[in-house]
């Protein structure tokens, strides 16, 4: 993971930068936390962006993630009728990329596009969302989270 730019605490102080690789201003930043709980800021590239919505099984998860504020693993698992080790691999691509932001809660990790992701990406996200809505598999992964019993906020997931 180059481009890298890691918030660190100091005991007693504020918190302090500390990074090999500075992120070049000509690209978009965007905050994240890795999987070991750590802020960093990294940059966004387009070419990242867009072969990150190449693969299926991306891309469904950012449409169903478009259209809803945010959705659990086993929401998405569910509606689109993989695994759940298939698709939290794709979701933390999604998030180790920025395009994608998680909180966890109990048992459960929740997923919802990141508020810091740039302008131009959004307007990308909002537009394949709006123009798939109607087709195959779009569609049907709408009504497989729509017919979904025991969506988070009851005692458990399906």
């Amino acid at each position: 993971m180059s481009d890298l730019l890691y918030v660190l605490p100091q005991k007693g102080q504020g918190a302090t930068q500390h990074s090999c690789h500075q992120p070049p201003l000509h690209r978009h930043l965007l905050v994240g936390t890795d999987i070991y709980g750590l802020q960093y800021i990294r940059s966004m590239k387009a070419t990242e962006f867009f072969s990150a919505l190449a693969n299926d099984t991306r891309l469904r998860c950012l449409v169903l993630l478009s259209r809803h504020t945010e959705l659990c693993v086993c929401e998405l698992t569910h509606a689109l009728g993989a695994s759940q080790p298939h698709i939290s691999r794709h979701l933390a691509q999604l998030r180790e990329l920025g395009i994608v932001s998680d909180r966890r809660e109990g048992l459960w990790v929740y997923y919802s596009i990141n508020p810091a992701l740039p302008s131009w990406a959004r307007v990308v996200l909002d537009e394949t969302t709006s123009g798939t809505a109607a087709s195959s598999p779009f569609a049907e992964d709408e009504a497989g989270l729509a017919a979904m019993v025991n969506r988070p906020g009851a005692a458990r997931c399906a």
